[in-house]
């Protein structure tokens, strides 16, 4: 999936669903996922990955397996 600036995004957060519950953060075995400062409508704080970690990212898709709310969609390159 493009994601802006030309990045090939392999992890996206539906991030107005997102209840920060931290579970895809516990499991990334990377460790690129991160918290917004922002918060969303819910007042939360939505997980995200930064354009410049997308990379990093293997597909594992372990994040998308933890979500409760299955707000994250894992593509693969």
């Amino acid at each position: 999936m493009r994601g802006g600036r030309g990045v090939d995004k392999r992890v996206v957060f539906r991030e107005e669903h997102c209840k920060s519950c931290e579970l895809c953060v516990s499991v990334c075995p990377k460790n690129i996922i991160g918290f917004r400062d922002s918060l969303n409508r819910q007042g939360y704080r939505p997980a995200f990955v930064r354009d410049e970690d997308q990379e990093k990212c293997i597909s594992c898709a372990l994040c998308a397996r933890m979500c409760p709310d299955a707000v994250i969609e894992v593509f693969r390159p």
